[in-house]
């Protein structure tokens, strides 16, 4: 899911029919991605309890086997996926379209590629390493209670250990769906300030932002829609230029209407 939304995203980047890019198509396959997370966890939790009140036979051997293979193929999955979310997420300029319209009325669209921002997550990269995360931490919690249980005779820890690795990943799940979702939504958290260095770029005694609209587009990249009041207006390039240092806006409409 995740790679074919990376696909599609670069494919339709500069398709005019996307209004705003493909930026938002990595939270989308995220909030499928942490929905398919959340399910799995809850048939987990499920087995585990009809496991607890009917013990099956378990074979701790190949069981053991097949939990450590499972282990070092997700621990390698996960490094390789924890490296590349270390980086400035190259890939999010090719999901905003790059259009520069100069436009010399009241409102102007800028379509330029934004810096990432390091406070923003790749939500979609994000949904991938917690799905090899998770496989990894149930492997890991499988090895103990089946060692435990091949040497002590718990059979029980197996199910127990089963319902808490379903829970952790239920949490973690709760926590992708709430973060993509809140994209999807155009919600802006309350640590963003994004809109508050827009309005101390803009305002001055001349010029009052009556409304503004701060929403993201894709990972390091956001749109905005600035309607001012101004006393003495000025040319939209002038407005343009005072949000040149805020690289993270990647699409911006101005409306100015005198006072």
């Amino acid at each position: 899911m995740t790679a074919l939304a990376y696909r599609f995203a670069r494919k339709h980047a500069r398709n005019p029919r996307f209004t705003f890019g493909t930026g938002k198509l990595g939270d989308l396959a995220a909030f499928g991605s942490a929905t398919v997370l959340a399910i799995v966890a809850l048939l987990i939790g499920w087995e585990s309890l009809v496991r607890l009140r009917s013990p099956v036979p378990i074979s701790f051997d190949e069981a053991i086997l097949v939990a450590v293979i499972g282990l070092l193929v997700n621990l390698v999955s996960a490094w390789l996926l924890k490296d590349d979310h270390s980086h400035h997420h190259g890939h999010a300029h090719h999901q905003v379209q790059d259009h520069d319209h100069g436009h010399d009325h009241d409102q102007d669209h800028d379509h330029g590629a934004a810096a990432t921002r390091g406070g923003d997550r790749d939500n979609n990269l994000r949904a991938a390493y917690l799905h090899v995360l998770a496989d990894a931490l149930t492997s890991v919690l499988a090895i103990a209670a089946l060692l435990a249980g091949r040497s002590y005779g718990w059979v029980w820890l197996d199910p127990v250990i089963g319902i808490v690795g379903a829970l952790v990943i239920l949490s973690w799940s709760w926590g992708l769906l709430r973060d993509s979702g809140s994209v999807l939504m155009d919600y802006l958290p309350d640590h963003e300030d994004l809109p508050a260095e827009v309005r101390a770029a803009i305002e001055s005694e001349h010029d009052e932002i009556v409304d503004l609209h701060v929403w993201q587009l894709g990972p390091g990249h956001h749109g905005a829609i600035i309607a001012l009041k101004s006393t003495r207006p000025e040319p939209v390039a002038a407005y343009r230029a005072r949000l040149r240092h805020i690289d993270e806006l990647s699409h911006v409409t101005v409306e100015i209407h005198p006072a």
